[in-house]
Parts: C-alpha cells; structure tokens; sequence
C-alpha cells in the first residue's frame, strides 16, 4: 500500500510529511483520510507536543487538489467531496497542540487553506501560495473563509478572483508567512519552534487554540454549507469538468514538447 502520509517523532514533536512527490502533493481522497488518522494519532499520543507539516521533495508542501479526481465529479459526488474537506479541517481545527507548517515550496488552493489553518507557517524565498482554483473552474468557499479571517477582504476579493499567487516577500508582508529562512534551515527552524511550544502548559495552550476555533465557527460552517450548493451548481452544469480537462491535456501538452 502506498505511503501518502509519513510520519516521524523527533523529540516532543511529530513531523507529518505529505508525500505525493509525483504531483507535488496533490491530494486525493485516501490522502485526505490518511492524514487526518495521522493528525488524530498525534493528538492522542501525550508524548507528541507540537505537530509540524512539511511536504516531500523541494518543489511543493502541496499543489492541491489532484484534478485527476476532481475531473469526473457530478454533483453528487462534488458534495460528498466537501464533507472529505469538512472531516480534514474539522480534525486539523479541532487540535488541542500547536501545529506548524514547513512549507518548503509551493503551496496552492487547498495545500494554500491548510496550511493557513495551521498556528505558524515557516518558509523560504522559493515559496509561492495562493488560490488558483478559478483558474480549474472550482468555484471556492473555503479558501475565502480562511483568507477573509486572516487578511481581510480586499485581498481575499483580490486572491480568489484572480487565481494569482503570491511570492514568500508578500506573504510574510501580509503575515501568512511568520518566518522566512534559507531553505534547507526550514524543517529545522519548524523543529526549533515546535519544542519551544511544546514546553508551554498544555492546557492552557488547548484552551487557546479552542477560543480561536470558537470565534472563527460559525462563518467556517457558513463557508461548508455554501461549498455544497456551490459546487452542485458548478458540476450540474459541467463548467469544472471541462476547464480542468482543458488545464491537464495543457499541462500533458507542454510536457511532451
């Protein structure tokens, strides 16, 4: 069976590594579950105290969504996929330890929001992310709710809209990025950070993290429930099916000249 998520201890911390290289990570559905049993087991492990997130290789934390999956959706299975989203995000706000991203490099769409739902994001100067799903035809809603608590709406307006994304210089301007480091010191500085954090009183770090999750509920479930009507549109009409066809046989093109 093929290993999407690795996991490692590394004294108080527990480092999770996505591990789709092929792809840059992309996720499919038994990644998506996968890591959220490796989320869970870190959480219940006492000895873990700090998680940290990075991705395989040195191109990619994660692309995102593997559109190879996506391409075929039909409305019904568009809202089963929203409720994967729900389980993994669900699981990844629902943690009582910190949680830090290592991103040592791309990090787009999806691999964008979950590493923005993490407490600390730790990169270089090759990092780029953003929210490029426009660009597939993927209407999104998640990806605007954790952008619009963090940076506001101007931007958020500006991200989705455009499908652009963003050099590590303007991220950590806009604070998505606390740490820019040389690139082989990042897994490094996230190992550093994770055990300062795990030294902290626990409880009171769980009680922490809980009131964020507390004041950012409401406009997260919102986001889940616009995501299921959003995406029966989007697929009930075909538009997601033919732009990513149309991106991926782009993509194989270029690749073969």
């Amino acid at each position: 069976m093929a290993d999407f998520i690795l996991t490692q201890q590394h004294g108080a911390c527990r480092v999770i590594t996505l591990n789709r290289p092929e792809v840059l990570n992309a996720w499919h559905a038994q990644m998506r579950a996968d890591l959220v049993e490796a989320l869970e087991a870190a959480e219940e492990d006492a000895s873990v105290g700090a998680i940290v997130m990075t991705g395989s290789g040195e191109r990619a934390f994660g692309a995102g969504q593997d559109l190879n999956e996506t391409k075929t959706f039909d409305p019904d299975r568009a809202e089963l996929w929203i409720g994967e989203w729900e389980r993994l995000y669900d699981c990844i706000r629902g943690l009582s330890k910190p949680l830090i991203m290592a991103l040592n490099g791309l990090a787009a769409g999806s691999a964008f929001q979950v590493a923005l739902l993490g407490d600390f994001r730790i990169g270089h100067d090759g990092v780029k992310m953003g929210q490029p799903e426009i660009n597939s035809g993927i209407a999104s809603t998640t990806g605007p709710w954790i952008m619009m608590e963090m940076i506001g709406l101007a931007r958020t307006t500006d991200l989705t809209l455009s499908g652009r994304m963003m050099e590590a210089a303007e991220c950590a301007a806009i604070g998505l990025i606390n740490r820019i480091v040389p690139r082989e010191e990042v897994l490094a500085a996230a190992l550093a950070l994770g055990e300062a954090l795990a030294a902290k009183p626990r409880l009171a770090m769980k009680l922490n993290k809980q009131r964020f999750r507390e004041v950012t509920e409401a406009r997260f479930r919102d986001a889940l429930a616009a995501g299921v009507r959003n995406q029966r549109i989007a697929y009930g009409d075909g538009e997601p099916n033919r732009m990513m066809e149309k991106f991926l046989a782009a993509k194989s093109g270029a690749k073969s000249g």
